[in-house]
Order: structure tokens, then sequence, then C-alpha cells
């Protein structure tokens, strides 16, 4: 699933080629993704001009100039590609085409249907109700909000991370990469952490994700951004689907759990 730093490559790519133009025509090819598209979708799109592009958490929000909000999530699969040109045969798992008036076509293609495109006419307030902070918002997340939970709840760390009411974005392999940087197992406690440990592991989460927006994600399935190119930061991966390996900073191999369902990998000499 595209975390938080692939959906900001995505709006990265996307930003300079469609922020501005009409939408001329809006070809829905299959309604039932992970949330039915409504009857309506279409006509409330057509003739819209895009004002911008903005991210919150995993969504990508395309904001119109009747001040509605185009919201895409991407899901397990899902790609929203730009076209110079429009394209007249498509590939079966392309369910929604965007034709804007200067010639150019958007493509949301998601072959296992998970990703969901909706309109939003409220503020975000009311649309991201219950949702963390923003990993890079240094004064809502932070060493001391997480001590803070840390008061509140038993729950290891693995679990609080992935926790999109904790905190927003973060997905499976950006919270091994943090957990291995802060050189905290992924089944520690977070109450047991120190403020000191707290402010480590928060300061580790921002590194994580700076680093991986900076490499454009990471293409470790089929991830791709708004014109087609991989992400780069599969590459820098230190723990994450290393499993056997070794731990390029020790030397011991490298191994994994399974926490709340799903794979967690660490270093047993760096991670405490």
């Amino acid at each position: 699933m595209p975390e938080l730093p692939e959906v900001e490559t995505v709006r990265r790519s996307l930003e300079p080629r469609i922020t501005g133009h009409r939408i001329e025509a809006v070809d829905v090819r299959r309604r039932d993704l992970r949330w039915p598209i409504v009857d309506e979708f279409e006509e409330r799109l057509r003739g819209r001009s895009i004002r911008a592009l903005e991210r919150r958490a995993k969504y990508l929000l395309i904001r119109l100039d009747d001040d509605a909000t185009w919201v895409v999530h991407f899901g397990m699969s899902g790609t929203l590609l730009f076209h110079e040109s429009r394209r007249e045969r498509f590939d079966k798992h392309d369910h929604v085409v965007v034709d804007l008036a200067a010639g150019g076509q958007l493509v949301f293609n998601d072959p296992r249907r998970f990703g969901s495109m909706s309109i939003h006419e409220g503020d975000d307030a009311q649309l991201f109700e219950g949702v963390g902070p923003e990993p890079l918002d240094e004064v809502g997340f932070n060493g001391e909000y997480l001590f803070a939970h840390g008061k509140r709840t038993s729950r290891v760390l693995k679990d609080v991370l992935m926790d999109q009411r904790v905190v927003a974005g973060l997905g499976n392999i950006y919270v091994n990469e943090a957990l291995f940087l802060a050189g905290l197992r992924p089944r520690r406690a977070l109450r047991r952490l120190t403020r000191d440990d707290c402010e480590r592991l928060a300061q580790s989460v921002r590194t994580i994700i700076s680093e991986a927006i900076e490499h454009r994600g990471s293409s470790i399935s089929d991830f791709l951004d708004g014109v087609g190119r991989m992400g780069g930061y599969q590459w820098r991966r230190r723990v994450y689907g290393r499993e056997g390996e070794s731990c390029a900073a020790c030397g011991s191999t490298i191994k994994v759990i399974v926490v709340g369902q799903r794979s967690s990998f660490y270093c047993p000499t760096c991670q405490r």
C-alpha cells in the first residue's frame, strides 16, 4: 500500500502538470472500488478546474475551483497516471479516466480495487476527523506527544505507530525503518519508554519519512509516481524485507516477527 512518502511523491509529480487545468470529460469505467463511486461523480468533476494538489495522511487531495475536493486513496495497488496525450485503448484495471481540456489525461488504475475516489464538499476537519498529526509536524508529533500517549496505552511500538489515529500516513515499511533507526524493537511497549526514548523515536520517524520522500518512495511491488516513474527508497532499506541478511550497522542477522498480523523486521543487536 502506498504510504505517506509515495502519496507525497505522486502529489509532487502531478502538481506541475495538472494544476490550473480544466476537466473536460470523466469516464468511470468501473464504480465498485473500495467504496462505490457515486452516480454524480462525473457531473461534479466535469467543467471544474484544478486549483491545487495537497496531501493528508495517505490521501491525495485535488482542490477544485468550486471549493470541493476530489479525494483519492490508492488502496493496495492504485496508481494515478498523467498522460500528455489521450489514450484510446485502456487496461481492464483502468477504472477512471479524466480528460483535461488542454489535452492531457489522468488514468486511475487499481487491480485490487481497494482504492477509492470521492468528492468531498466539507472542510478537512470533517473529512479527517480522528486522524492523528502528520509525522513531519514537529509541533503536533514529537517526543512529548508520544510520551503522553504512552501513559494511556499498553500497546507495543509497532501497533502504536501503525495506528492512523496516533500518527497519520505511516505504514509497515517506514515504521520498521524508523524503529531500527531509533534502536527500539517492534514489541517494546510504548509506556516503557523514557522521554528521551520517545524524542529519539519521533525524530527517527521524521528522518525516515523525509529520506523516503527525497528518494521518491519505495517501488517494492507496483508503486509508480504520477508520470510512471519508480521510486528509489527500496535500495536504502535498513531492515524491511531483509530477513536473514546481515545488518549493515553491526553484521547481525536481521530477524522477522509478526506484530499485529504484519511482518516486523528488526536487528536483535541494534534494537532493544
